[in-house]
């Protein structure tokens, strides 16, 4: 039950922030994207006010024997490769995000604008975990 809480407590401050810092904007984020046109670097510092954030923030966090909603830290590997599905993966994403404006997480927090894009993209964000989880052969 306190993981459901804390999930959902960081799901809504994730999804103020995206909309707070217009970068559940599409038109916003299409315009930091362009650079050969009217670049808009706003969303430059928003990106780097919350890299900072973790930084610091972990820092501390790992200092910790256990996470406070779980019992270990899940954390990468050493050894674990940069492999041709990652990066196809990496590329398909940032190929859609450049196409439309929008990702997983400020299409979700663009559902309260009640603008029909973002719902189709949810849909279509949907069937595609669908179609992958589907055909994706599993280790």
């Amino acid at each position: 039950m306190t993981k459901n809480i804390a999930a959902l407590i960081c799901g809504i401050l994730f999804g103020l922030g995206l909309t707070i810092s217009q970068m559940s904007n599409p038109d916003k984020v299409l315009a930091f994207l362009d650079i050969t046109g009217n670049w808009d670097l706003s969303l430059m510092l928003v990106m780097f006010s919350a890299l900072t954030t973790l930084s610091v923030a972990q820092y501390f966090i790992l200092k910790r024997q256990k996470p406070v909603c779980d019992s270990q830290f899940y954390l990468p590997k050493k050894g674990n490769l940069i492999d041709v599905r990652l990066i196809l993966g990496a590329v398909i994403f940032g190929v859609g995000w450049g196409l439309v404006g929008y990702c997983p997480g400020s299409a979700l927090a663009a559902l309260s604008d009640g603008k029909r894009e973002p719902f189709i993209f949810t849909i279509a964000l949907g069937i595609g975990m669908m179609l992958f989880s589907r055909f994706h052969n599993k280790k």
